[in-house]
């Protein structure tokens, strides 16, 4: 028992990792940029688990919001013992459009606020003697679909990189890297997914309790389920050229129209 802390904790992937640990007993602190949102879901966690559910706005593309949940992660108060740096969104795969707006915010949203955060919880953390930390990637880290598969390839080489500088304490860092999970976010990125054959989805309970097994055991990179298992390791060790033409063909193949101009 203690008390985690999820950013994006409001839908998706955020939502399951919220459920999943208030069904353990942990106690929650969510956050996202939707207050009623969040206010919603804390109401919601409260009534059906009994556990104390803090909320906190922020908008993670903004720096001085990002630093009032450095302050949480950091605070003596209630500390947190785990930590849920999940909140993210998806891209489109155009690297050569003139607008780069969604990029630039997915660079603050899902590396700077990242980087700034997992070394608030790591700290803090290594202070107190110990905790966990999960760091959400994706598969896509292995293959090269534009600016989302960058992005995610940085969270998984951080965590590494983390993981390496915490070896021997008692703070544990983890990339979850999932495939197509049954949430919401395909829907928003404007993803065309209805073509996709079931084997490649995952349920996002089941997902999201293999990535907290994996921090709790010390494992650096958890891809939940067999099948994404053997996707992954399969394009771990393909040659490079490789794993470029078959990104081309999962971009072309769910491709909305360039925006290029």
């Amino acid at each position: 028992m203690g008390t985690a802390l999820i950013t994006g904790g409001t839908s998706g992937i955020g939502a399951a990792y919220a459920r999943v640990l208030a069904e353990r007993g942990d106690d929650l602190v969510l956050v996202a940029r939707d207050h009623v949102r969040l206010e919603e879901e804390a109401a919601r966690l409260r009534a059906t688990y009994g556990v104390r559910v803090e909320v906190l706005q922020a908008d993670l593309a903004d720096r001085t919001q990002v630093n009032s949940v450095v302050a949480r992660l950091e605070s003596s108060v209630d500390p947190i013992t785990t930590f849920i740096n999940n909140a993210g969104f998806g891209l489109h795969a155009d690297l050569l459009t003139s607008d780069t707006e969604s990029d630039e915010r997915a660079f603050d949203v899902m590396i700077r606020a990242v980087y700034l955060l997992g070394g608030a919880a790591a700290r803090s953390m290594l202070r107190r003697g110990g905790g966990g930390i999960v760091n959400t990637s994706s598969s896509a880290a292995f293959i090269t679909t534009g600016n989302y598969s960058a992005v995610k390839a940085w969270v998984l080489i951080y965590t590494e990189a983390l993981a390496t500088q915490l070896h021997g304490s008692r703070v544990h860092v983890t990339a979850f890297c999932p495939g197509w999970v049954h949430t919401e976010f395909h829907q928003r990125a404007e993803i065309d997914s209805s073509k996709l054959p079931s084997i490649v989805w995952i349920d996002a309970d089941a997902a999201v309790r293999e990535a907290l097994d994996a921090v709790r055991k010390g494992r650096v990179i958890c891809v939940p389920t067999p099948q994404w298992k053997v996707a992954v390791g399969l394009a771990r060790i393909a040659p490079r050229g490789a794993i470029r033409w078959l990104s081309g063909k999962l971009v072309s193949s769910r491709a909305k129209g360039s925006d290029v101009r």
